[in-house]
């Protein structure tokens, strides 16, 4: 059967994130992260329901509080408890597509805590465990793959970097696996037909690549990309070459894409770690984009560019200067469920 993930921008059921609980994540920084959660499921439970992933009965109670205090509409919260090692749920939930019939299949791809850290299992068993719970044909996959490291126009394109699907020497998820075979693995599962390769992600990207912290689209033929206007950065070099890139490339039909910068905030530190800041990690729900913002004068210019090229949807600002300590921001924090068609 072939299947077709759907744009973020399309009809969602749900959103769900994960009950933040691994405090090395946070270090130091840990107690406001919750408020931060609290925060974004105000806005999303305006717009669609929210699935909250809480490893316990007391970090459910822990989280009805926070939420309630904070504001989220709680007939629109449904609690799941299942354990978890961390929180971003971007990389271990199911990856939602649509069948033939415009059902909703979860397709389980394998998660090794991004070829990285040593806890993952619990992570990994997430994707069965909700589509158990709720009902939801799951389509178990042979390969790793998560979904901060794909982006898709929902036409049949997906945007995704060498540095994190191809590199053969840090943080491999499939080793052996050829371009080809790359390429091969989204054509079933996902139907993409045409993939656009970027070079490198931004510095302090901790999963060595991810697109969703470069370049998004946000319709069929619109890409966003950060791009470092100062030479002296680090991210100069690798976000310059990814626009110069994506200038030349085109869709699934063999049309030019229409290409439009994101600013980077400046260069944020924590305890001498530089930090994975980046406005290309927004979240789009239905009829309402929230982007990250980080107390920096490039804030009000990446929230002013997606408001124009997001007609018809509310774009708000989460402050994320706490959240982006744990190396991810809002898109890493969810993962859409879309409606059936």
């Amino acid at each position: 059967m072939l299947y077709r993930m759907p744009a973020e921008w399309e009809r969602h059921e749900a959103t769900w994130i994960a009950w933040p609980h691994e405090q090395s994540d946070w270090p130091g920084k840990f107690e406001p992260i919750h408020w931060v959660y609290g925060e974004f499921a105000r806005l999303i439970s305006r717009v669609e329901r929210v699935r909250l992933l809480v490893p316990d009965a007391a970090a459910r109670a822990s989280a009805r509080k926070v939420f309630a205090k904070s504001g989220v509409k709680m007939d629109m919260v449904d609690f799941f408890v299942c354990p978890t090692d961390r929180s971003w749920t971007r990389d271990f939930c199911p990856i939602f597509v649509h069948d033939e019939a415009g059902r909703v299949v979860a397709t389980d791809w394998k998660f090794n805590g991004w070829a990285k850290y040593k806890n993952w299992k619990r992570d990994n068993a997430v994707p069965a465990a909700i589509a158990n719970k709720f009902g939801v044909p799951r389509v178990a996959m042979d390969h790793v793959l998560e979904g901060g490291a794909i982006d898709v126009n929902g036409r049949g394109t997906l945007l995704a970097t060498e540095e994190c699907l191809l590199d053969t020497k840090t943080q491999v998820r499939n080793p052996g696996l050829s371009r080809t075979e790359t390429e091969a693995m989204f054509a079933g599962p996902l139907g993409v037909s045409k993939v656009l390769w970027l070079k490198r992600g931004i510095v302090g990207d901790d999963t060595h690549g991810h697109i969703d912290d470069v370049a998004r689209f946000t319709d069929a033929r619109t890409v966003v990309t950060v791009v470092e206007e100062n030479r002296d950065d680090e991210n100069w070099a690798p976000t310059q070459e990814n626009l110069r890139d994506l200038e030349k490339m085109t869709d699934q039909d063999g049309r030019a894409l229409k290409v439009v910068p994101l600013p980077m905030p400046k260069p944020m530190w924590f305890d001498g770690q530089r930090l994975p800041a980046s406005y290309a990690n927004f979240y789009i729900a239905n009829g309402l984009v929230v982007v990250p913002t980080f107390n920096d004068p490039s804030d009000r210019i990446a929230l002013n560019t997606l408001a124009r090229l997001f007609k018809g949807r509310e774009v708000v600002g989460v402050h994320c200067v706490d959240l982006v300590l744990g190396l991810g921001t809002l898109h890493c924090m969810t993962q859409q469920q879309p409606a059936a068609r």
